[in-house]
This record gives C-alpha cells, structure tokens and sequence, in this order.
C-alpha cells in the first residue's frame, strides 16, 4: 500500500528577508512532513529558525519577507493560497499557541469574550452557544470554576492560567495540527510540567497532531514521538526520540546533548559549543555549523551537504557522519 499522505508537509521552505539592501536567509529549504496523529518536536538555539519555519507555512510573517516552497495541507498549498482561505484556515484547521500569553491576550477584554470569539469565528456558534463552549473549554484544560474566571480579565490570572487560556482559544476550532511555540517558557518547572501533561492528555484525546517547538531537550524528550534538529535555517538531523536521544549522529545534536548537566556520576564541566549561530546574512559556503565543530574538515567549509538517510526513519546533513564513531564532544578535553 502507498504511504499515508501526511496532514502537513513542507517542501523547500525558504523565508528571506531584506534586511537594508542584503538578503537575510532565515530558513533554508526545510523538508518536514507531520502525520495525523504525530507529536513532532523542534529544536535548536535561539536564531536557528523554529518559529519563523511555522509563521511562514501560516502566512503570519511582514510584507519584508520572501516566502518560497510549499507548504501542502492535505495537499493544499498554503504558500500559494489567498490570505481570505488562510484566514479561513489558520485557527479552524491549524492553531498556534506563542510563547507569551500575556502578550497575546487582550488586557482590556474579559476572558469569555476572548475565548468566545473565537469560537464564533471558527464554529460559527450563537452568543449563548459560545459562552457555554467558552466554559466547558476552560474546564478542559484544567481551570477551576470556569463559569466566574470567563469574567475575568488576563492581568487576575497566574501566568499559568493565562497559557491554559491561550490553550483554550487554540483549541475552540477543533484544529487537526497545533504549534506550540515555547509554551512553557516564562513558567516555573511545576506549572511547565503541568501544561505538558495537559497538552498530551488533549492531544491523545482529540487526535489532533502537535509540533512542539522548544530549545529544552528534557521537554522536547518526553512529550513527541519525533524530533527534528534545526541550525541556521536547516534541519540537520530527524529521528524518532529514542533514537536521536540514545545516539545522535550530527555533530550539532550532539553537541546540545552533551551540554547538558548529567544527574549521576562524577561533576564535569559541561561541554558547551563554541561560538554563536551565524547571522542569516552570513552564512558559510558550506556547512553552516563547520566553523564551530570540532570534526569539520576541509570539505565540509566548502559543500553544502544534502540529507543522508542513515536509516528509513533516521536522517542527517553532515559528511563527515559514516567516518565518526560516538560523540565528538569530549568534556575532559573541554575541563582542560
């Protein structure tokens, strides 16, 4: 039998910006498909080009940006569609919930008549049909006594209600696809947990698919079935979990992986990467991550190298990848 055909894929995503008479390439071809179903997550430092992959694919950047590729829905190209059908689209068959809620709720309107506005938009739903969806939707995601917080206004709620709101809102079109951009960030490590817990249970519940996209490998570890690597404006390595977690194979991802603080044996240094993502503007010739890699050699400065699939599920850009054995980041010689 063919294979399923996926909710969502994205084929040679680019995004460029004119960043004053230079071209700033901050997503460079990204190939990404998410099934019904699936828990994807994204990872990668800061600049490396999570959000603005999603932003492009839901026609949610400025003017200044050039948006090239596809982004097929169900076979529907977003790139290329109307903005009248990707308002039509994005909240009833696509949410996305950002990282601050408390710049994404309206401070001077009641929560009800957030949440209820969105659900007449998407389910064209009447007033009293709304509020009582608008109730049972904050009891859904774990607000107590819902019938006296829809009058509520953002600023009487914890930073925690605030994202179980947000929640709320994404989830009032029923979408078959939820982003969540760095939910948790601005959380304490109980609430972050609690919102994960909950964005599961959901995710399990409906049969909706979730891409997560986060910089916090323990979050990302626990809570999707697969993981896509990003640096530069690529994805550099994908894999499921277990697998990119018990043996990366893109000198990045493991790199990231051994940044992190280990909970037994002996106290080490950590081995954190040195230097910075570079400026889209300035990208290297070649692989954009050989300036900072302690295995890059002389062709990796200068060929651009496309993905490798070292199995059916398990992919990865780097040429030096069949040559190395393990981690190429070693504490000791960073302690040193």
């Amino acid at each position: 039998m063919p294979p399923e055909t996926p909710l969502l894929a994205l084929e040679g995503l680019t995004v460029d910006f004119d960043a004053g008479g230079r071209v700033a390439r901050a997503v460079d071809g990204v190939d990404l498909a998410v099934g019904r179903g699936d828990a994807v997550g994204l990872v990668g430092e800061s600049g490396s080009g999570k959000s603005v992959t999603w932003l492009a694919a839901l026609g949610l950047l400025p003017s200044r940006a050039r948006v090239a590729g596809r982004a097929r829905l169900d076979g529907e190209d977003l790139v290329a569609a109307p903005r009248r059908r990707l308002e039509a689209i994005r909240g009833r068959r696509i949410a996305m919930i950002f990282q601050d809620p408390a710049s994404s709720l309206n401070p001077v309107h009641r929560i009800g008549r957030q949440v209820e506005e969105a659900i007449r938009l998407h389910r064209g739903a009447d007033d009293g049909a709304a509020r009582a969806e608008a109730m049972r939707l904050l009891d859904q995601v774990g607000i107590a006594d819902p019938r006296r917080r829809l009058d509520d206004y953002p600023h009487q709620l914890s930073g925690g209600m605030n994202q179980r709101v947000m929640i709320a809102i994404a989830l009032a079109g029923r979408p078959d696809l939820l982003i969540a951009d760095e939910p948790t960030t601005a959380l304490d490590a109980t609430i972050q947990a609690q919102i994960l817990r909950l964005l599961g249970d959901l995710r399990r519940a409906t049969g909706m698919a979730m891409v997560l996209i986060s910089h916090d490998l323990g979050v990302v570890s626990e809570n999707v079935d697969r993981v896509c690597v990003m640096y530069a404006g690529r994805v550099v390595e994908e894999a499921p979990a277990d697998a990119l977690f018990a043996q990366p194979r893109h000198p990045y991802t493991q790199g990231l992986l051994a940044a992190l603080p280990s909970l037994t044996g002996p106290r080490q240094r950590l081995a954190a990467i040195p230097g910075t993502v570079p400026e889209p503007w300035n990208l290297p010739a070649g692989c954009s991550f050989a300036p900072r890699c302690p295995a890059a050699a002389a062709e990796c400065l200068r060929t651009r190298t496309p993905g490798l699939a070292l199995t059916p599920e398990h992919a990865v850009t780097c040429t030096r990848v069949l040559a190395l054995r393990g981690s190429v980041w070693d504490r000791r010689q960073v302690a040193a």
